[in-house]
């Protein structure tokens, strides 16, 4: 008995004194955090307007130094950029419903957004509309776009309202990473975040990048690149240009480490997560502390050159703070606008960060105190973040036979992604028309023979074998820029009743029913399904249906489907 009590006071001993290791922290007043949180979005934005219009342009190869946009400080005000609003969709969930939101609740959010989407992106919201639940939303065997640069674009937003806690950035890039990313494309977003929770207390660039290095699994692809980069770094830090030549040779050129490329190994274009995050990298450790020097290399490397900047010059600029910034990037900051697609303007977005941050603090084991001064502070607790065990898009792990929402979740996604058969899928298509001298967006308000008289011009059926899902893809048929097309139908109904006309289209569009004008939207935009509806009525018998779409640059597409009230396919229309 008396061995047995002492091996359990032993063991008692032992609890104390390595389970209840005293914690240390770090202090940042609540005024710096939100000063250097603010700075955080502003770098954004500098660096997306300043690379904006170079984006994919050089691809494989660098940026020449005389193509590099002028910078003007009205380039700062960039409230229409993805690359930017995309994020405050995750803010505008956390903010609903906090820390402990569900990842099928953070997916019905992001399936609802109405933005245009590409890659990533799109593919996960568009499996999320159709049905397939997160995370397996970004999983490799429904996303053939899982290891590009989506999150780590978006993933901003998760280390700013996250100060010095890493644990925090790593949570977050599982709950919304995962919505459309899976592997490298989630370790992106995850090593990003980790650099700006660490510039809150450092402006050294080497001791920022270690930090998001930490965040990710050491074994992953993409903390080999970040080691790779920084070694090239240390042999060349006064050319940055060796270290591009090395980063092409191996994370573009050697097929290798392009395993789920989504364009393909042998293509220039590379929007994988890694590569461009090497030029994140690449523009903070040869900027060497310079915001412009930062914004410029990292743009200057190519492929996503408005990205890169964008997430480099946040990190630094979240390290300089406000109030240091230069006053090139301040100057003619307007905080009055709203972000595209959101309730926010800055003021009221810096706003619902702060109020974040606080319950970050006190989530991941922080406080917040008033120091002698009468200042509010948050003591950060200090402490490695805890990873899952490293993943790769082409060895992806398993997946389980039920991957779906359940049918009371997919009642609160208003979006949904249609099969084929509930498009219209019967056309005749017109065109193409143009005018000398006036481009697409102008085009919508001039009229042409089918709009002014359908009987006079030409029409020929759309082929149904091109109407892949069940969109009207006009450049099947038609070639050319700053160009209109019209469609016609017909439909039959056996009962005068209430409608609901869905619709996208790439660019403009009008929409005619019985001869009268029910929709009209001049726009430039990417064909996104189901964009927008119209209330409408349909007659007893034979309705006519007269679409115009016009064109600018890129695609050139429309897709129309028509419903009841309540969103459902009418079982008895037809067309012809």
């Amino acid at each position: 008995m008396k061995k047995s009590a002492m091996v359990f006071i032993g063991c008692g001993l032992l609890i104390l004194l390595f389970g209840c290791q005293q914690v240390s922290y770090r202090e940042i007043t609540v005024e710096d955090y939100v000063d250097k949180m603010k700075a955080g979005w502003i770098g954004q934005m500098a660096g997306v307007g300043w690379g904006g219009p170079t984006e994919f342009r050089w691809n494989s190869v660098t940026i020449p130094e005389e193509h590099v946009p002028e910078w003007k400080p009205e380039m700062i005000n960039q409230h229409y950029q993805d690359d930017i609003y995309v994020e405050m969709t995750f803010l505008r969930t956390l903010e609903l419903y906090g820390f402990d939101v569900d990842i099928r609740q953070a997916g019905i959010d992001f399936a609802n957004s109405r933005y245009m989407l590409w890659h990533a992106n799109k593919a996960g919201r568009d499996n999320l509309r159709a049905g397939i639940a997160p995370p397996w939303s970004g999983h490799p065997k429904f996303n053939s776009h899982s290891d590009d640069i989506d999150y780590q674009i978006e993933a901003d937003y998760s280390g700013l309202i996250a100060p010095g806690l890493p644990q925090a950035v790593v949570d977050l890039g599982e709950l919304f990473g995962r919505l459309m990313n899976y592997g490298d494309g989630v370790y992106g977003g995850q090593f990003v975040a980790g650099m700006y929770a660490e510039a809150f207390f450092t402006t050294d660039i080497h001791q920022i990048i270690e930090a998001g290095l930490a965040c990710i699994p050491e074994k992953s692809v993409y903390a080999e690149m970040i080691r790779d980069v920084t070694r090239w770094y240390q042999e060349n830090p006064d050319e940055w240009i060796a270290t591009w030549n090395k980063i092409e040779a191996k994370y573009q050129d050697n097929p290798d480490y392009r395993k789920f490329s989504c364009s393909g190994p042998e293509d220039d274009f590379n929007i994988n997560a890694t590569i461009n995050g090497a030029y994140i990298v690449m523009g903070l450790l040869y900027g060497k502390g310079d915001l412009d020097k930062t914004i410029v290399i990292s743009m200057r490397c190519g492929q996503d050159s408005d990205c890169n900047p964008s997430n480099a010059a946040g990190v630094l600029a979240t390290a300089m703070g406000a109030s240091e910034l230069p006053d090139k990037f301040t100057s003619a900051i307007d905080s009055e606008p709203v972000f595209s697609f959101t309730d926010y303007n800055f003021a009221s977005l810096t706003k619902v960060c702060e109020k974040l941050a606080r319950q970050a603090v006190v989530r991941y084991g922080g406080k917040i105190q008033t120091n002698d001064e009468g200042n509010e502070v948050f003591l950060i607790p200090v402490k490695a973040p805890i990873l899952k065990t490293v993943e790769s898009c082409w060895e992806a792990g398993p997946v389980p036979e039920n991957v779906h929402f359940s049918e009371k979740e997919m009642e609160q996604i208003t979006i949904k992604i249609r099969p084929k058969s509930d498009f219209i899928n019967s056309w005749q298509i017109s065109g193409p028309y143009s005018k000398k001298g006036v481009e697409g967006f102008e085009l919508f308000d001039v009229s042409f023979k089918p709009e002014r008289n359908p009987k006079q011009a030409k029409w020929q059926v759309y082929p149904t074998d091109k109407l892949g899902e069940g969109v009207v893809d006009f450049s099947q048929l038609m070639r050319g820029e700053h160009r209109a097309a019209y469609l016609k139908t017909r439909i039959w109904s056996p009962e005068t009743r209430n409608a609901v006309i869905e619709l996208g289209s790439d660019d403009g569009i009008k929409i005619w029913l019985n001869h009268k004008l029910v929709h009209a939207n001049n726009v430039t935009r990417g064909y996104t399904e189901s964009e927008e509806t119209v209330d409408v009525q349909l007659k007893n018998g034979w309705n006519e249906m007269l679409v115009k779409v016009t064109q600018g640059t890129g695609g050139w597409e429309a897709g129309l489907v028509i419903t009841d009230t309540k969103r459902k396919v009418f079982k008895d229309i037809r067309f012809e």
